[in-house]
């Protein structure tokens, strides 16, 4: 792939990205802020950016992180997400990777069941320390991240956690035959990975956490809201505490439809931003409307779109999405949920282009 006409000359300022995810930025501009994008587009994307692929990290990880962070920096980024590496051991099962740049295989976490299903499995599983924490990739990208940019590091979700170790189906039930067991699972959690967010929020150039955590799905949450509120967020509260103590930002990811738990959200467990947006369930204009002047919004050119429509067409939805958002100074352009390795290269360059057009007509931002 070659993309030799690329125009913009990217300048990183991420206190301009700060603002807006502090609700105090400019109408005239838009920073571009994205969840996750996969390391197939990477690769794709570092192709025509950087033939050759010019980077010299010491390890292929390095050389890897190296050209995640030129290619954010050359489309105009002023951050990205990185990670600290802590995973569970999950039930997974692999399929075949059908997508346009295909990884090989896929795999997804087992819903039906996963590794403690009982109190005997919860105690025979092999639970992490957070001194084992791997933070030597997060460590690599501050140190190495081109000038101007920030860091917005991984928090793993918490909701997310239990149900993976329990398989969805499971955990479902036990809420009722084994809430003990639940609320175990959830202690251990926070041991966990609390103490790892209290240190890595601390880390030079952080400016935040960005948690992951899908708690909904299309019409609801993916459990009772009384359940949320009694084993989820409490936890989130306390990484949320954790940032602000800091000076720092909490950013949630979460998919689904939220709006029976957006105001706990907000106001009890003091979210910063909100990002995964569908539109088929709410438009981000909509959600900009109903919560922009109380949290700052990311993304929401929804997946789908960007996965099976033409540049020209995703063109047209970001100009629309602009117009509406880009009104409230606490708006980044993203995807609804992330790119993911069947979204089409020239269809994401689309959506960051129509970016810039914007913030140079309107503030006459230099390509």
């Amino acid at each position: 792939m070659n993309l030799p006409t690329w125009p913009w000359k990217p300048d990183p300022d991420y206190t301009r990205l700060l603002k807006h995810l502090s609700r105090t930025g400019r109408s005239d501009f838009v920073p571009l802020l994205e969840f996750l994008v996969d390391p197939e587009i990477i690769k794709a994307l570092s192709d025509g950016l950087f033939p050759g692929n010019p980077f010299h990290g010491r390890t292929p990880v390095e050389k890897n992180l190296d050209t995640t962070m030129w290619v954010y920096y050359k489309l105009g980024y002023d951050a990205l997400r990185a990670k600290p590496i802590l995973d569970l051991p999950f039930k997974k099962m692999n399929v075949n990777d059908t997508a346009m740049y295909s990884r090989g295989s896929r795999s997804w976490v087992n819903e039906g069941t996963g590794p403690i299903t009982n109190w005997q499995e919860f105690e025979q599983y092999p639970w992490p320390s957070p001194a084992d924490a791997d933070c030597s990739q997060l460590e690599y990208v501050s140190r190495n991240l081109p000038e101007g940019m920030a860091i917005l590091a991984k928090a793993y979700g918490i909701f997310e956690q239990a149900t993976n170790l329990m398989g969805y189906q499971t955990f479902a039930e036990s809420l009722y035959d084994q809430p003990d067991l639940i609320q175990a699972i959830f202690d251990r959690i926070e041991q966990v990975y609390l103490p790892l967010n209290q240190a890595i929020i601390q880390m030079e150039r952080v400016i935040g956490l960005w948690i992951g955590d899908d708690m909904g799905f299309r019409t609801g949450t993916l459990t009772s809201p009384k359940h949320l509120r009694k084993f989820v967020f409490p936890i989130h509260k306390k990484i949320a505490n954790a940032c602000h103590e800091h000076g720092k930002l909490f950013l949630m990811h979460s998919c689904g439809n939220l709006s029976g738990i957006m105001d706990e959200l907000i106001k009890d467990v003091c979210i910063d931003s909100k990002h995964s947006f569908e539109d088929a369930i709410q438009p981000v204009e909509a959600f900009c409307s109903q919560y922009g002047n109380r949290i700052s919004v990311i993304g929401g050119v929804d997946v789908d779109l960007l996965a099976r429509s033409t540049p020209q067409q995703i063109r047209g939805r970001v100009q629309a999405i602009l117009k509406t958002c880009a009104t409230t100074g606490s708006y980044m352009l993203g995807s609804g949920n992330s790119i993911t390795n069947y979204v089409p290269v020239e269809n994401f360059l689309a959506m960051i282009d129509e970016g810039w057009r914007f913030n140079q007509s309107i503030s006459g931002m230099a390509g």
